[in-house]
């Protein structure tokens, strides 16, 4: 399948998260066997745990072992999650953020970073949810991605929170002389994952991740098939 998706032409083929079962681990071994044409492979992973060092985390250990050149760092945007589910204060949450990507950066990784649950998180505390952005930003991300990770957000938030990120990057980049991209990730609860991660790409979304026929976890991800069509016949990207 990775073989196919890098003939397709898909610029990043994210293969799992090593070390977290046999057969992911068994992916990134053998790629590295295989190798593809143009494709990057990327490693997937959490931030680190609270009151660790990323440097001391065992979970990074197998993340840095695969190799690959990109790894997808996802954390904590909506400070719910922080507080009831991880357990830990929101300034550690952003020092979990930042230290994970700047230990990974010294291991001359390049970074994604996955803001899960961004829009629920924007909604509730805008001003918290992009204090994790600029975490991972100033720790060396060059890829936000902003996740709808429940799949419950409608189009019309979804653009117009996807611009005021927008907003902010081209600020950012500006002062500090270093492109930061947008990226989205939706899910399909509502239906919709395929006109949000449109609406966003017209918003400033350069990268979407997606799964072919929108396979996915609970109703799924935003479908490739149809994004693909969609994005380059009929908005020419």
């Amino acid at each position: 399948i990775a073989h196919k998706l890098d003939r397709l032409g898909i610029p990043f083929i994210e293969g799992g998260w090593p070390g977290a079962n046999p057969k992911d681990g068994e992916f990134f071994r053998r790629i590295q066997e295989q190798p593809l044409s143009q494709a990057e492979v990327v490693a997937f992973c959490s931030t680190r745990r609270p009151g660790a060092k990323a440097n001391e985390d065992a979970m990074l250990v197998p993340i840095v072992a695969a190799a690959t050149r990109w790894i997808t760092v996802f954390g904590k945007s909506w400070d719910l999650h922080v507080t009831e589910g991880l357990r830990t204060t929101l300034a550690e949450n952003l020092e979990m953020i930042a230290d994970t990507i700047t230990y990974l950066r010294s291991r001359d990784r390049r970074i994604i970073y996955d803001a899960e649950h961004w829009f629920d998180g924007y909604k509730h505390n805008p001003e918290y949810a992009m204090s994790t952005l600029k975490a991972a930003a100033d720790a060396g991300a060059e890829w936000l991605v902003l996740c709808d990770t429940n799949g419950g957000t409608l189009p019309d938030r979804v653009g117009a929170i996807t611009q005021a990120v927008k907003n902010w990057v081209d600020e950012y980049s500006s002062q500090y002389s270093r492109q930061i991209q947008i990226g989205i990730h939706t899910h399909n609860d509502a239906g919709v994952a395929v006109a949000n991660a449109l609406v966003a790409v017209q918003n400033g979304a350069s990268m979407v991740q997606g799964t072919i026929n929108g396979y996915g976890e609970r109703c799924g991800n935003a479908n490739l098939c149809t994004l693909i069509p969609n994005l380059q016949l009929k908005m020419e990207r």
